[in-house]
């Protein structure tokens, strides 16, 4: 389920053998962790992959997996229906803080609803205050964050989303990819 990052140690020891160093092994207890879900990228992914709902609840326990959890916020859409109410509802429930933006339609008809840049701004600001980010999505627009992140914030970047749907540039540069499609009995409601 998780895709784990392997770096090459160039350092000698006694036989001069170059060893793996495992990235998971630096996923400690101590660590101060804020989990980011772009529940529209979440909804879509299981909808269009497996005709399922996500299950938060599981999703937001592998993301922190024991460690300190300093804040979790969903980016929502709001529609004219109110619909997706009981939704909000039960992300605030599993300790969520929801940030909720109306659905834009454009003459003609177009939609859009998207959080991206508002996601991006929060772990940015929050970045200081923290020493893994973990972003639950596979969109591919969050690879210059993750990027910035790691290198000017010097924060661990983790990814939590469906594999088949993930941007294969995202699952690269993040430093630990954890893919729900590996346990659909757990990550999904059908």
């Amino acid at each position: 389920m998780i895709q784990k990052k392997r770096m090459k140690n160039n350092s000698s020891n006694a036989s001069n053998k170059k060893e793996d160093i495992d990235y998971k092994s630096l996923k400690h207890k101590d660590q101060r962790i804020g989990v980011f879900v772009d529940a529209q990228n979440m909804y879509h992914s299981a909808r269009n992959l497996y005709q399922a709902r996500v299950n938060f609840k599981n999703v937001l326990e592998v993301a922190v997996s024991g460690r300190i959890l300093i804040r979790a916020i969903t980016y929502v859409i709001k529609t004219e229906s109110g619909e997706e109410k009981s939704f909000f509802e039960a992300m605030e429930k599993l300790g969520f803080e929801i940030k909720e933006k109306d659905l834009q339609i454009f003459p003609g008809g177009q939609k859009k609803a998207d959080w991206d840049v508002g996601l991006a701004v929060d772990t940015i600001k929050l970045a200081d205050k923290l020493d893994v980010v973990v972003i639950v999505s596979g969109d591919g627009d969050y690879e210059p964050l993750v990027e910035y992140l790691k290198v000017n914030k010097g924060c661990r970047v983790e990814t939590v989303a469906f594999g088949e749907s993930t941007s294969s540039k995202l699952i690269d540069i993040a430093d630990e990819f954890t893919d729900l499609s590996k346990d659909k009995k757990r990550f999904l409601i059908k």
